[in-house]
Order: C-alpha cells, then structure tokens, then sequence
C-alpha cells in the first residue's frame, strides 16, 4: 500500500504537506447544545436526556416512544432543576465516575450500552420488556469514556 501525504492549505491553495511539516491540529468534532432542564431535580454527567415538546429537556427512559428520543448525555457535572447547561450529542464525553449512571459500576471498555426503562440511567443489557424501546446509547472506550451515538429510532418490543 502506498504511503501518501495528507492534503492541506498553504496560501490559498490546496497542497500535499511539505517534507519536513506535521499536523498537530486534533481532528475532534463534539456537538453540545445548552438546554433548560424541566426535571424536578438536578441532572447529572452522562445521563441520557430527550427534548420535552417545550425545547426543554428531562431524563430519559425506554418506557415510552417521547421519553427514549435520546437528544444526548449531560455533559456539564450537574445541571440544576429550572437550570441551563450543556447536552453532549456525539462524540466522546469523559468522567471519572460514571457509576450513578450505569448501575453502580464503571464503564466497561468496548461495550455497547443501551436506554434503561429507569429514567436517567443507562444499561448493558437492552431493555426486554414489552412495550420498552432498545435505544443504543453509546459505547464506552475506556472505564471513563464514551463514545455517544445515539439510536434515535430505536426498536419498540412488542
């Protein structure tokens, strides 16, 4: 296989990159969006959340088709009842504890991890339940890391 350079822009015009250059820049893209919190209490780094038909946003659950609409995960540590703060829709989100989230334990890197029918919280094990939603939530990379990517579909048990 052949070894070939990147492609860059150096004055205006599209170059492979000079002998001798490296490329420091880290090629990262987060979407993060602020929204209201319209829950009765505080919620926390990592929970899942989906959009109330107000703009505003509460923990999300696979019980119900509105609910499992995952928007993202919290990203700021806490976002307080009433309050604004940020949602992380992709890309990596990383805490040091994620057990409030997934069940008292630490992520497990390379496991794919699911909605929870418990609102705010996410599982290894995929909903079963009848009229519960399986929505992929992400995968986690490392025990402090994960990947969001959300299934916003979602498959409805009958």
């Amino acid at each position: 296989m052949a070894v070939r350079k990147p492609i860059v822009i150096i004055a205006g015009q599209l170059q492979e990159i000079p002998a001798g250059d490296t490329m420091s820049a880290a090629s990262s893209e987060v979407d993060v969006v602020s929204k209201l919190n319209d829950n009765a209490g505080a919620i926390t780094i990592g929970m899942p959340v989906y959009v109330k038909a107000n703009g505003s946003v509460d923990k999300a659950a696979a019980t119900a088709t509105g609910t499992a609409k995952v928007l993202g995960l919290v990203q700021a540590a806490s976002i307080a009842a009433a309050g604004s703060g940020f949602i992380q829709t992709d890309g990596i989100l990383a805490s040091a504890d994620w057990t409030a989230v997934v069940g008292g334990v630490t992520l497990t890197a390379g496991s794919k991890y699911y909605l929870s029918d418990t609102a705010g919280l996410l599982t290894l094990t995929a909903p079963t339940a009848a009229g519960s939603f399986v929505m992929m939530v992400g995968v986690a990379i490392s025990t402090t890391e994960m990947e969001i990517d959300t299934d916003r579909g979602g498959v409805m048990l009958a």
